[in-house]
């Protein structure tokens, strides 16, 4: 099962390698043990300090949506 649901691709210009490694990993993981990493980053992102994105940071990635969405459309 992808993370994305009908996405089983990732595009290059969106993620770095070492992310696109990292998320088919996990998308190989049996689904017990995905759903526990799920979990787990869940509660690590809720209880650790950080920052909110920038509205740079959030521009961009609907920028970037944006994009794709078209692309897809056009296709």
């Amino acid at each position: 099962m992808s993370l994305t649901g009908a996405q089983t691709s990732w595009d290059a210009g969106f993620v770095t390698q070492a992310t696109k490694k990292l998320l088919e990993e996990i998308e190989a993981l049996p689904d017990r043990e995905r759903s526990e990493l799920v979990a787990e980053l869940a509660r690590r992102v809720a209880f650790d300090p950080h920052d909110g994105p920038s509205d740079v940071d959030l521009l961009a990635a609907a920028d970037r949506l944006f994009i794709d969405l078209d692309r897809r459309e056009q296709s």
